[in-house]
């Protein structure tokens, strides 16, 4: 049976004052996710607020322990960027 992982991750963008700028951080954290992870991933709230950011990840896997290690690999670079502050994480598997 195939197993659906979700995480969310909402974030203070400090360096941020315009939605332009804000873009150009979400849009880079968005793909390098995708291309390293090989997840899917949009910016799905905050939209319309220059320092804050959500993105959600979701990962189709057969193993409920491979999409967790992958959520779990995203958390860990999402977070290791500087310029993005980690506020709040969930994840949730279907």
């Amino acid at each position: 049976m195939a197993v659906i992982g979700v995480g969310r991750w909402v974030f203070h963008l400090p360096g941020c004052r315009s939605l332009k700028t804000k873009r150009s951080v979400i849009r880079g954290l968005r793909e390098r996710a995708i291309g390293k992870f090989r997840v899917s991933a949009a910016e799905t709230g905050l939209q319309d607020r220059a320092s804050m950011a959500e993105i959600t990840v979701s990962v189709v896997s057969g193993d409920r322990r491979h999409a967790e290690s992958v959520l779990g690999g995203v958390d860990r670079f999402l977070r290791s960027d500087p310029r993005a502050h980690v506020v709040e994480s969930e994840r949730e598997f279907l």
